[in-house]
């Protein structure tokens, strides 16, 4: 799309790729938790077009996506897209596809209607590389689509990095995982173990690991325990004080930077507890890390996803209130 296009306004409708027949109101279903979109960064021009063309101001543009369900794609028969006035704005994650795909089939069969969520595009802005990225988030809850407890799950192919330093470990003796191997499968007496190893091992990657596990372990452990929630913020805080150290050791390691969900999830956790400066302070922390060494690219667009969020939440709280 020209840049002069842009300029003028709103320009014309890109392609779409969804061949619509006569259309059917959506069931709009609500909710406050958040449903993330990915593959935006295929879908710029689109998301420009809904939110009205190209502008050097952020962007937040509130939105009804309807979820549809794609049986025929090579890639994932249980993929589910996000479309936004016709428009394909993404598709929820291979993970939440599979999660939520029964519970959206089972919505759409009782209302016979498609079934959409609210939901807001943020970002935006000029970056020194040009516009900034766009992406989008939609408010839902799990329960409507029988889901009762989102569970986390690895992208295939290098990720955290965990697998390629285990199957390495005997050939490096820079760290040593064995301790992995001895975790209680008790969570509350695996996580004794890890603060008993941490107190003990100086090794930087040994000590990224062995946080990365204690901090899963505190957050599946926040119905057991009271403080479950304040240890993994402090657990949290820790991984961030000694993180110049491990990206080091990281980088040394793997030539790269591996996912780092330490950011991810501790911006989620704000985020779900509406603390949108602290949720963006994470984001940001965790996008410096990274720099220009990222693994998977997709960690560093959730990161910037997440920034945007928060800046329009935060924006929008401190806009004056007209009468």
């Amino acid at each position: 799309m020209g840049f002069l296009k842009h300029l003028l306004g709103r320009p014309a409708s890109p392609a779409s790729p969804v061949q619509r027949g006569v259309r059917i109101a959506p069931t709009l279903l609500g909710g406050s938790e958040t449903l993330d979109v990915v593959g935006e960064s295929h879908r710029q021009e689109a998301l420009w077009w809904i939110v009205g063309g190209w502008r050097v101001e952020r962007v937040r543009h509130d939105i009804c996506a309807v979820l549809e369900p794609e049986p025929t794609n090579v890639h994932d028969s249980n993929a589910v897209m996000v479309l936004v006035e016709d428009q394909l704005a993404g598709y929820l994650s291979r993970h939440d596809a599979a999660l939520y795909g029964p519970g959206l089939l089972r919505l759409i069969a009782r209302t016979n209607t498609p079934v959409g969520l609210y939901g807001v595009i943020v970002g935006g802005g000029q970056r020194v590389d040009g516009p900034g990225f766009l992406g989008v988030f939609l408010d839902h809850d799990p329960a409507d689509f029988g889901v009762t407890r989102q569970r986390a799950a690895d992208i295939p192919g290098f990720r955290t990095g965990f697998s390629e330093a285990m199957a390495t470990d005997l050939e490096d003796d820079s760290y040593d995982l064995s301790w992995y191997g001895q975790l209680s499968p008790n969570e509350i007496t695996s996580i004794k173990q890890l603060r008993g190893l941490l107190e003990a091992d100086p090794d930087p990657i040994d000590r990224h690991y062995m946080m990365n596990e204690l901090e899963e372990r505190l957050y599946k452990s926040r119905d057991a325990f009271e403080s479950a929630l304040d240890e993994f913020d402090a657990a949290c805080r820790q991984h961030d004080s000694e993180m110049d150290t491990i990206r080091a050791a990281l980088f040394e390691k793997f030539g790269k930077i591996p996912v780092l969900d330490t950011y991810r999830q501790a911006a989620i956790r704000c985020q779900k507890s509406r603390d949108w400066t602290v949720m963006r302070q994470w984001a940001e922390r965790g996008l410096s890390i990274y720099g220009e060494h990222a693994a998977r690219q997709e960690a560093v667009e959730d990161l910037r996803k997440r920034f945007a969020y928060a800046t329009a939440k935060l924006e929008t709280a401190n806009k004056p209130k007209s009468f």
